[in-house]
């Protein structure tokens, strides 16, 4: 039997006006094949939440329906083109009674640029417990906006009091979607998207950056489902700097309190000068 021929979809050239859900659209190739809609003339390469936001929409176009990501691990293994698309492959590991399995492997120019392993589960019910508190700063509504440059796409930003006031750059973020979100899984990859940018490696005292900081790998734990397209606040703590590499941990409230996620994420860190951050001055 032919199968039938998916119509080829024209890449959208994304703008400052691009928005996330515009972003996180994908074109259905095949069952487990996708491939990303949304380009642009980013000079810098493809930003590392957006590749892994998308990987995970990917993922999730695959699972049983009302399975919800609950973890993702990837690893960053080339720089991206953010002006070529890039093709998803989904590896559909398992799908147990209450978990789903998944690998994605994306690639642009038959080089494999991320991969990803993530995890679905149905929702139930158990014990609500979190040792964290969201920190007192002031609400998104109290502090100017701030313009960044063109890495992201369709986000609000606010900047509030730092964990050092000494540090150059900011590591502790509210952030809130521009447009509304459907769905628990469209939010999901909102917060991924976000998860990447800014680094808690700006709160380690006395050391500058050299150029852009470079993911190597990034984690993140979905705790419960919160609005993306509400202000939610990431806090991001250096954890080591060692060997040309820097390890922070993190984490995603919402702004009544409740602990969204926890992030984790490696980078290369090699001393130096310092670079010119993403926010406007």
């Amino acid at each position: 039997m032919t199968r039938p021929v998916t119509p080829v979809v024209t890449p959208i050239v994304g703008t400052a006006a691009t928005s996330l859900p515009e972003l996180l659209t994908l074109e259905r190739i095949e069952d487990d094949m996708f491939r990303t809609v949304v380009i642009s003339q980013d000079p810098t390469g493809l930003y590392g939440g957006q590749v892994a936001a998308q990987a995970l929409r990917a993922a999730a176009e695959t699972v049983p329906a009302g399975r919800n990501p609950h973890s993702l691990h990837g690893y960053f293994l080339s720089r991206g083109d953010a002006g070529q698309r890039v093709l998803l492959t989904v590896r559909r590991d398992r799908d147990g009674r209450s978990y789903s399995n998944r690998r994605v492997i994306a690639v642009q120019s038959g080089n494999v640029i991320f991969n990803m392993a993530a995890s679905f589960h149905v929702p139930e019910e158990g014990t609500d417990y979190q040792a964290s508190a969201l920190p007192d700063v002031t609400s998104p509504e109290d502090l100017p906006e701030r313009v960044i440059g063109h890495r992201m796409h369709g986000v609000d930003i606010r900047i509030p009091e730092q964990p050092n006031r000494e540090q150059e750059w900011p590591s502790r973020v509210w952030m809130r979607a521009q447009h509304g979100l459907d769905g628990d899984t469209l939010h999901a990859c909102a917060l991924t998207y976000i998860s990447d940018m800014f680094t808690g490696l700006a709160a380690v005292p006395g050391i500058g950056f050299s150029g852009p900081l470079t993911s190597i790998d990034h984690s993140v734990w979905f705790y419960r489902h919160v609005a993306l397209d509400d202000w939610v606040l990431m806090d991001l703590h250096p954890e080591s700097t060692s060997g040309g590499r820097g390890m922070y941990r993190g984490r995603i409230f919402s702004r009544d309190g409740q602990l969204a996620a926890g992030i984790a994420q490696e980078s290369l860190f090699r001393p130096g000068t310092s670079r010119t951050g993403p926010l406007a001055r």
